[in-house]
């Protein structure tokens, strides 16, 4: 039978296209179209539709589409083609099949190495990055860690870009600032596992020592977050006088210190022990707290305040 004299729906149908009806208001009820719609995509714009990023399809809000629309792919018989399966490289399938089960199902359903390779799908668009999230994952040493990688380090593996180093450190800073906001809106030590869990995130892979200050006011609640100093692999210098001279200037009443163990063993040190002593007692003179000195390291975190040293 000639495709002209076949139904709406069966052009619409032949085409590999499915409309379905979803209620809305009586004036603007809405309807979506699916199936593959990527040869007939300037068409179904033409027709109005708006595509839905999250849920893959078109859609058209008022009048059923769906006169219009076989209307334009009878006048369109030969739309743009895609390639065969047989013609696309096998990650294509794989990628959309890993972002719906992502979108559908969640991030827990999605091993640490999948959930890294979805966010290498945007800078480096055309190749199979499974290998490469695995690698990164056992050079660094966890999924954590690729984030916090130095970029000269992240540079060294020729399959990651200077794209895929953006957009790895821009992953970091965003999730940092998300846990910076977390612990500022309450009173930290009524939520210290979320300090703990910020604190490792952004300590526990630094290959250097170093040395940060959480500032607190009268109710306990974060003024300031600053890293003091920076150091080598094992060692950072420390000044208790410098520590409490920027509390002063912030007007804090409290503080909690946090250094990294690089090492991996959060054990503080008998220096750790004396300086933080130090820090304690030229804070009393001045009506400043000491709550705590917290160890961070990738295999966990000691503190001053439980093992009984503060």
């Amino acid at each position: 039978m000639d495709k002209g004299r076949k139904t709406d729906e069966q052009v619409i149908g032949d085409a590999g296209l499915y409309l379905s009806e979803i209620d809305g208001t009586p004036d603007a009820l809405e309807y979506r179209i699916g199936g593959d719609t990527h040869p007939y995509r300037h068409v179904l714009r033409d027709a109005g539709g708006k595509w839905d990023k999250v849920k893959r399809n078109w859609k058209f809000i008022g009048e059923d589409p769906t006169s219009v629309l076989a209307d334009a792919i009878r006048s369109n018989p030969e739309p743009e083609k895609p390639e065969k399966d047989g013609n696309k490289p096998h990650y294509w399938g794989h990628r959309q099949r890993l972002r719906e089960r992502f979108m559908e199902q969640g991030p827990n359903a999605l091993a640490d190495y999948e959930l890294l390779e979805l966010l290498l799908f945007y800078s480096i668009p055309r190749r199979d990055v499974k290998p490469l999230a695995k690698q990164l994952i056992e050079t660094f040493g966890g999924f954590d860690a690729v984030f916090a990688a130095d970029p000269g380090r992240l540079a060294e593996i020729a399959e990651v870009s200077y794209q895929t180093i953006v957009e790895l450190k821009a992953v970091k800073a965003a999730a940092s600032r998300m846990g910076q906001a977390e612990i500022a809106e309450q009173p930290i030590l009524s939520s210290w596992s979320k300090l703990i869990r910020y604190l490792k995130s952004q300590m526990a892979h630094d290959m250097n020592e170093q040395f940060r200050i959480v500032f607190l006011n009268t109710k306990n609640m974060v003024i300031a977050d600053e890293v003091q100093q920076k150091g080598t692999v094992n060692h950072t210098p420390v000044y208790p006088r410098e520590v409490i001279k920027r509390a002063l200037e912030l007007g804090a009443t409290a503080l909690i210190m946090v250094h990294n163990h690089p090492s991996g063993d959060p054990t503080p040190s008998q220096a750790d022990i004396d300086m933080t002593i130090e820090v304690a007692e030229a804070g009393e003179k001045l009506g400043i707290v000491l709550h705590d000195h917290v160890v961070i390291s990738k295999r966990g975190h000691s503190s001053f305040k439980e093992m009984g040293l503060i």
